[in-house]
């Protein structure tokens, strides 16, 4: 939730948010509008309740007519109050809920516009030349051709079983998924984080909480009877997990690196990515998510993109960094790094992190504060970032693919396969 005390104080500020994004500028004034109601309505209720304290003084002493009049004044004291009241909690609700609509506000520098107005900060390594090393007609197979060959991937048989957008991951492919995760663990670990499986079913609360059920609700599984959601990362769960505490973080950010099945119902993409496993319902992913200082965001940001960073590099993927554009962010991000590892088979780029700061706006929703070292209590900064995915297959199929077919395995995650070099047909 946008910080009511910024939108009173600094409404400018939020209102260049909002046009930077893309959105309702005009939310603001709703919001500070429905706000002053609140607080005129709670003055003179405030008002009136020290009136009708007095009052009861004077009832006790009246008699006959007077006291009379008098009763008959406190009732309509009364129900002035009751109205007040009433009035007061409506002109909160609305208020509210006219916040919740409000994203967080976008760090200054983060470029304007939509999915496609992106900055690339960086290239890191040079995509093969395929052409150069096989000859000309060389054809690049695509990762499930790969899979498929390497038995790694079966998307025919997770569509006779679940439907479209679900798959197995057989042999190797079962095994490199694991050799990623555990790979991204124990790059965690190095950092400092704490692993952490977390659950995948969440409440309503915790949702609603990390910013998911707003204008992209419909890409969330809901369990109705039980009224409860299904993650699309680990992050739901992890920003819940400190919910309505107050943490000490005298010693420095508390990080969790959580491993979890994430469910995505891929709503509005039909026709896209169809093709394997770059977009399905169902996947899984370690992901990096940090509770900190205001005033250490930022650098914490650089630092979860840094582990990424590392991760790919673990993986030899060429890949380029994005500032990601403001229309773009989701509500909660305030900033969002995404690394894109090329695609050799589409000649693209194709996300494989991501990571947000998403300042004090979930913490806000979710009640997770700090007590500072002078005894104050005050909001904490979340952030998050994707340490590796089953995503990440697709790139290194495709990536380190061979003539005959077979794929080069990463240095780097060769312990966790025991030490093998190729994977083969």
């Amino acid at each position: 939730m946008i910080d009511l005390k910024l939108l009173r104080d600094d409404p400018d500020t939020v209102r260049a948010s909002q046009v930077t994004r893309g959105d309702d500028p005009g939310l603001v004034d709703e919001v500070l509008d429905a706000d002053a109601r609140r607080r005129s309505a709670l003055t003179e209720f405030e008002s009136l309740r020290a009136e009708q304290k007095a009052h009861g003084k004077k009832v006790a002493q009246a008699t006959g007519d007077e006291k009379h009049a008098l009763l008959a004044h406190a009732k309509q004291v009364a129900d002035r109050v009751k109205a007040l009241q009433v009035e007061a909690d409506a002109a909160q609700a609305r208020a509210d809920e006219l916040a919740r609509r409000i994203g967080n506000v976008v760090e200054e520098g983060v470029p304007a516009g939509g999915e496609d107005d992106f900055v690339v900060l960086e290239h890191v390594g040079t995509p093969r030349d395929f052409a150069a090393e096989y000859g000309p007609d060389f054809v690049v197979k695509d990762h499930l051709e790969l899979g498929e060959g390497l038995r790694a991937i079966d998307t025919e048989r997770g569509a006779k079983v679940s439907g479209a957008r679900f798959y197995y991951l057989t042999g190797v492919g079962a095994r490199l998924e694991l050799a990623l995760l555990n790979a991204a663990v124990d790059k965690a670990l190095a950092a400092g984080f704490t692993p952490v499986i977390t659950p995948t079913l969440v409440k309503p609360e915790v949702m609603a909480g990390t910013g998911f059920l707003g204008a992209h609700a419909d890409e969330v599984y809901r369990l109705e009877a039980d009224d409860l959601y299904l993650v699309g990362t680990s992050e739901v769960a992890l920003a819940g997990y400190h919910s309505g505490e107050i943490l000490d973080l005298s010693a420095g950010p508390k990080r969790y690196a959580g491993w979890s099945a994430c469910y995505r119902r891929e709503a509005g993409s039909y026709g896209k990515d169809t093709r394997g496993i770059i977009r399905v319902h169902q996947f899984h992913k370690v992901e990096a998510f940090s509770y900190t200082t205001v005033e250490d965001a930022r650098a914490e940001h650089r630092r979860i993109l840094a582990w990424e960073k590392e991760m790919l590099a673990l993986a030899e993927l060429p890949f380029r960094v994005i500032d990601t554009a403001a229309g773009d962010l989701g509500s909660s991000a305030a900033r969002k790094f995404d690394c894109e590892a090329w695609l050799p088979s589409q000649e693209r780029y194709l996300e494989l992190t991501s990571t947000s700061n998403c300042t004090t706006f979930q913490a806000r929703r979710l009640g997770v504060r700090e007590r500072t070292a002078d005894g104050q209590v005050r909001t904490v900064a979340t952030l998050n970032g994707t340490l590796a995915t089953t995503r990440w297959i697709v790139a290194i199929l495709e990536n380190h693919q061979q003539a005959d077919g077979s794929v080069h395995v990463p240095v780097g995650l060769r312990p966790y396969l025991g030490g093998l070099e190729v994977l083969e047909p």
